[in-house]
């Protein structure tokens, strides 16, 4: 279940640095509330068959892989290169998820993501670029996946055995929904072009009310594919809308948007409505928030 370090390569400071604040924003994303549908420190939302805790030992588990994918990228290696490393490594990573939460699927999407974005990181830092030059690096590292990995397999087997079709490339026929693959290659736009921004803008909040906030965003624009592996594509509209609606008369800032939030999470752990794809993307969100700083930070010191 361990991943092997090759003999003489160690692990620097850096890789971990960077999956250490990976882990710190994948823990602020399970403790705030509420977090409608979502495992949080308060309830299990949507989810019987896990709680906070569980949460808390897979984060425990994805600490090495995030390592080795922040590593993988502190090398010479051109992005799509990094990008074929860590595929191999989140394999491993998740079969490490697994057997720490006894089969449950608590951050198999957020492994994924973050783990991209720890090689991103890494490869900023070995090449002395600036943090404006991850999603560059998002886009190089993934370019062609949705193609490779979604549009040629549903060509190929949705007029020849179609019952092979995974969930995610089922969504991709029907409704053309490209999920996490589809966000990634276009360089997180839902996190650098919208939940970054909001993350920002709402620092006179206090943590907690800040994550809920930026996960209300967020869930406006998410083509939530966790919510449409198990509900019409009308309830991932309905999602959306609510959120906008709660947005709108204030949220987190104003007691009608507060009593809202916590209506609408009633309302989804009855209708076993989780929005998971939009917690990762605000785990991503809070992770490149930190990182930021932390490369300035680097950046500052060099040039001294």
């Amino acid at each position: 279940m361990t991943m092997t370090i090759v003999r003489g390569s160690g692990i620097s400071d850096q890789a971990i640095s960077i999956a250490s604040l990976a882990v710190q924003a994948i823990l602020y994303e399970v403790s705030c509330n509420p977090s409608p549908g979502l495992v949080s420190k308060v309830s299990s939302g949507a989810h019987s068959d896990m709680d906070y805790f569980t949460f808390l030992d897979s984060a425990a588990a994805l600490i090495n892989p995030l390592i080795h994918c922040a590593e993988a990228g502190l090398s010479a290696n051109i992005p799509k290169e990094i990008f074929r490393h860590i595929r191999q490594i989140g394999k491993l990573g998740e079969r490490q998820m697994f057997h720490k939460t006894a089969g449950i699927n608590t951050h198999k999407g957020t492994l994924f993501l973050q783990g991209i974005c720890c090689a991103a990181a890494g490869k900023a830092l070995h090449s002395g670029a600036p943090f404006s030059s991850l999603q560059s690096i998002i886009q190089d590292m993934t370019e062609g996946l949705v193609e490779r990995e979604l549009s040629s397999r549903v060509r190929e087997l949705e007029n020849t055995c179609p019952s092979m079709l995974t969930h995610g490339e089922r969504l991709y026929l029907i409704h053309k929904v490209e999920g996490v693959r589809g966000e990634v290659e276009r360089g997180l736009p839902a996190v650098f072009e919208l939940a970054l921004l909001v993350y920002k803008e709402n620092n006179e909040l206090d943590q907690n009310s800040r994550l809920v906030q930026t996960l209300l965003a967020i869930m406006q624009f998410s083509e939530d594919t966790n919510i449409l592996h198990r509900h019409p594509i009308e309830t991932l509209r309905e999602v959306q809308e609510r959120a906008r609606h709660i947005i709108s008369i204030g949220g987190m800032k104003t007691p009608p948007g507060i009593k809202a939030i916590e209506a609408m999470g009633e309302d989804f752990s009855r209708r076993k409505i989780a929005p998971g794809g939009s917690a990762d993307l605000l785990g991503v969100t809070v992770f490149l928030y930190l990182l930021e700083g932390f490369m300035e930070g680097i950046n500052s010191s060099l040039s001294l």
